[in-house]
C-alpha cells in the first residue's frame, strides 16, 4: 500500500435525536489492542450509558469489526463501518455513546442517528493522507548548503535532522515517488559534489 488516509488525533461530536443524546468518538489507531483500549476507556467513562456502539478498521491484517452494543442488528456499528469505508479511512476507531431519552427511533431513526454522530465526530477530525516515505541523508559543504537549503524549502519534505561537522549532514524524508527527482536537483545545484544516500522508508502524513 503506496498511500492509506486516516486522521491526525482524537475528536468527538455530539448531537441529539429525539431526546436521546449521541456522543461520537473518532481516534487514530495502529493496533487493535489500541482500538480495544480506547472502546473500553469510553466504556468505562460513559458506564451509565444505555449503548456504546463501535466500529474500527485497521491496515494491519485489513482487520475490520463492529459492534451494535444491544441496538437492532445493523442499525449501528455497521452504518458507523460503512461511513468510515465510504470516507475510504483506516487505522481509525469510532465509538457512539447513546443516553436513551425514552423515545424509540425505530430502525431507520438509528440508523440515521448512529450515522449522523459519527459523521459529526469525523468532520471534527483533521484527515492525513499517510504515503511512503523515503528517508535520506544529504553530506554537502558549507558552500552548497545554502543553495540545498533553499530547495528543500519549496518541496514536500522533512527535515529529521541536521548535523555541522566538517560538512553539513541533512537527514529528510520525502515522499517516495519524489525521490529520483530530489536526487537528480541536488546533483544538478551541486554539481555532483552533494552525497546523497538513501537510510530505508517509513510512512508519514500529509495534511489531505
Amino acid at each position: 500500500m503506496e498511500e492509506y488516509k486516516t486522521i491526525k488525533e482524537p475528536a468527538f461530536a455530539a448531537i441529539v435525536e429525539r431526546k436521546s443524546e449521541f456522543i461520537g468518538y473518532i481516534t487514530p489507531v495502529k493496533t487493535e489492542e489500541e482500538a480495544i483500549a480506547f472502546i473500553n476507556k469510553t466504556k468505562k467513562k460513559h458506564v451509565d450509558a444505555r449503548h456504546n456502539v463501535y466500529a474500527y478498521i485497521l491496515r494491519d491484517n485489513n482487520i475490520t469489526r463492529f459492534s451494535d452494543d444491544g441496538e437492532p442488528h445493523g442499525t449501528a456499528g455497521l452504518p458507523v463501518l460503512e461511513l468510515l469505508r465510504k470516507e475510504e479511512l483506516i487505522d481509525v476507531a469510532v465509538v457512539i455513546t447513546r443516553y436513551f431519552g425514552g423515545i424509540l427511533l425505530g430502525t431507520g431513526g438509528l440508523l440515521r442517528a448512529y450515522t449522523a454522530a459519527a459523521k459529526a465526530a469525523l468532520d471534527k477530525a483533521v484527515p492525513v493522507l499517510y504515503k511512503n516515505f523515503s528517508v535520506i541523508s544529504i553530506t554537502a559543504s558549507y558552500s552548497d548548503y545554502p543553495k540545498i537549503d533553499f530547495y528543500l524549502a519549496g518541496i514536500s519534505c522533512i527535515l529529521d535532522n541536521i548535523e555541522y561537522g566538517t560538512d553539513v549532514v541533512l537527514l529528510i524524508a520525502m515522499p517516495t515517488e519524489d525521490f529520483n527527482t530530489l536526487k537528480n536537483q541536488i546533483i544538478d545545484i551541486t554539481s555532483s559534489r552533494a552525497v546523497i544516500k538513501f537510510i530505508g522508508n517509513r510512512y508519514d502524513f500529509i495534511k489531505v
